[in-house]
């Protein structure tokens, strides 16, 4: 769907996991892949070494810096540890008011109802605004991210 909207993807620089996955069809189908790979994962060969442009950074802040810069929305799918730490830097840069970029949650067969959850705890106990739930969309299906990009308004408060 990316190649065929001619959207570049931007992302962690792997050929492994669901990312690898990922950068190989857009790459073939003829879509531009960006990746931003720290150094020493780079060093462990799991580079996607066919991206059109491939960034070998010092780590891992400096790896999420520079995909932040070169992104216009932020897309989180399934995933571990790297995807949670990388989405909840974006949205609480949202949050901070520091951008107003799309953030879309793929929470296919229900995989982030656990985030959901705690998210929704912090609000109940006071340490997080009902206005944060407005910092990200999710979706249920791959086919409605880039409808949810496309539809994207940012949250609005003067308090962040």
């Amino acid at each position: 769907m990316m190649a065929e909207k001619c959207m570049e993807l931007v992302y962690g620089g792997g050929n492994i996991g669901l990312m690898g996955v990922i950068a190989r069809e857009v790459k073939a189908r003829g879509g531009r892949v960006i990746g931003v790979i720290p150094e020493h994962l780079n060093e462990l060969e799991i580079a996607f070494t066919e991206a059109d442009t491939l960034h070998v950074v010092q780590d891992m802040q400096t790896r999420k810096r520079i995909m932040f810069d070169l992104s216009d929305a932020f897309v989180a799918l399934p995933g571990g540890l790297g995807t949670l730490d990388e989405i909840l830097d974006v949205v609480t840069m949202a949050q901070l008011g520091m951008h107003e970029k799309p953030v879309v949650m793929l929470n296919h067969e229900g995989y982030w109802d656990p985030f959901f959850a705690v998210h929704e705890h912090m609000i109940d106990g006071g340490f997080a605004d009902s206005i944060t739930r407005q910092l990200y969309l999710t979706v249920g299906q791959v086919e409605e991210v880039l409808p949810a990009l496309d539809g994207w308004r940012p949250a609005v408060d003067s308090d962040r």
